[in-house]
């Protein structure tokens, strides 16, 4: 069905560079047909921005749950789904179900997974997951340890047109460890493993991403000694990006007090200088998306002692109004804001969206950035709460949505 042409007008357009410029935009047969200076067409429908945002509708890299309410509620019309599945996303025929999965109001893009059952020895069918939708490899939750399986990977991948999306962090060094090693950890007697775990993995992955030229995300990078490397790999012109979840920008260790689950991550959370040092690092572009790491997990996976409750935290609903945290503390602007939500993770899945522009495909959210809410996690549209922020007041809400230029929600 083709969808009736939309005209959203009296809004604030969230162009690439510089400040929202007032404007409107026209949506025509699931694509941007125009933007600016911009008046309906007789037969359009059109929707008052009232002064709003106008910007992409998000682009969530890297959930581990394909959960439509909670993605709407967050302006996210777009996910990368984690190989991380029952079964694991390492057969074609399944990264095909993957990606047909939230159509026609959600698009859903798998990542591969970068070998047979995620168990970092042999690599998967990726050409053919490719060929069946994937539009990344990753490795997971887990770090491939065997350094050579990592390399014939990330090999591979430079010569499919692949991003190799991975997990940070040393198998080796963080055992079982549930919180980072110092005085928290220590006070609580929880099995912790060093920071270093992360820097370790990081600078192996960038010698041998240097080695074969091949492209490499870091989910997440959440230290201040692995964000120097990162930084010194983009100066010698290695092709690496770095990504990181609200929590680890937000909070530190100290929310380990009480044995909180919902505070249960991977990685764990930091001390509050290496939270710092993420903050500067989004600010001055090491650090290039900012994803949810959607993980719902009910009370069977989190009302239990913290070493064996399953880290994760529900975060697609929270994702934009932390990230405009940020914003209002005058470290990045509206630009840059969606640009690490929208922009960097539809061009790392090299995806016609993400950016206002013409011909672009036509996924919009109209956004109320100082629109007061609080976080309940009882109330959250996900299919569990499980967040640490529950009861925090934030601002910025998303009040329209459009997933190819159909209306999808209204708030």
């Amino acid at each position: 069905m083709i969808p009736r042409p939309v005209t959203i007008t009296g809004g604030r357009l969230v162009v690439p560079h510089g400040a929202p410029q007032p404007g409107a935009i026209r949506l025509v047969e699931g694509r941007i047909a125009a933007l600016g200076n911009v008046s309906p067409e007789p037969d359009d429908c059109v929707i008052d921005a009232a002064g709003h945002l106008i910007a992409p509708g998000l682009v969530d890299l890297g959930v581990f749950a394909v959960d439509k309410p909670a993605f709407h509620f967050g302006g996210i019309t777009r996910a990368a789904l984690m190989p991380d599945q029952g079964p694991p996303l390492d057969h074609p025929a399944r990264v095909r179900f993957a990606a047909l999965s939230g159509k026609p109001d959600m698009w859903i893009h798998p990542l591969a997974a970068a070998t047979r059952g995620l168990e970092g020895v042999e690599l998967a069918e990726l050409a053919l997951m490719r060929d069946a939708g994937a539009r990344a490899v990753a490795t997971g939750r887990r770090w491939i340890d065997d350094s050579g399986v990592m390399l014939r990977l990330l090999s591979y991948c430079a010569m499919l047109g692949l991003v190799v999306v991975t997990h940070a962090e040393d198998a080796g060094v963080a055992g079982t460890a549930v919180a980072t090693a110092g005085e928290m950890a220590t006070r609580l007697g929880l099995p912790s493993a060093p920071a270093a775990a992360e820097a370790l993995a990081v600078a192996r992955d960038i010698a041998l991403a240097e080695l074969s030229g091949a492209q490499l995300h870091f989910r997440q990078v959440t230290t201040a000694r692995a964000l120097d490397l990162v930084r010194a790999a983009k100066a010698r012109g290695i092709r690496v990006t770095a990504g990181v979840t609200p929590a680890h920008f937000m909070l530190s260790d100290l929310e380990l007090a009480n044995f909180r689950t919902f505070s249960r991550m991977s990685p764990p959370l930091r001390q509050d200088a290496d939270r710092r040092a993420v903050v500067d690092a989004i600010a001055d572009g090491t650090i290039d998306v900012i994803a949810s790491g959607h993980d719902p997990r009910g009370p069977e996976d989190k009302r239990l002692p913290f070493a064996d409750a399953e880290p994760g935290m529900a975060g697609a609903e929270t994702l934009l109004p932390l990230t405009l945290t940020l914003v209002r503390d005058g470290r990045i602007d509206l630009a840059r804001a969606f640009d690490l939500v929208a922009g960097a993770p539809a061009r790392l899945l090299r995806v016609d969206a993400g950016v206002l522009r013409i011909g672009a495909e036509a996924d919009i959210a109209v956004v109320d950035p100082h629109r007061p809410w609080v976080v309940s996690s009882d109330k959250m549209a996900a299919s569990a709460g499980n967040t640490p922020f529950d009861r925090r007041p934030v601002e910025g809400r998303v009040t329209a949505l459009f997933k190819g230029g159909m209306q999808i929600g209204q708030k």
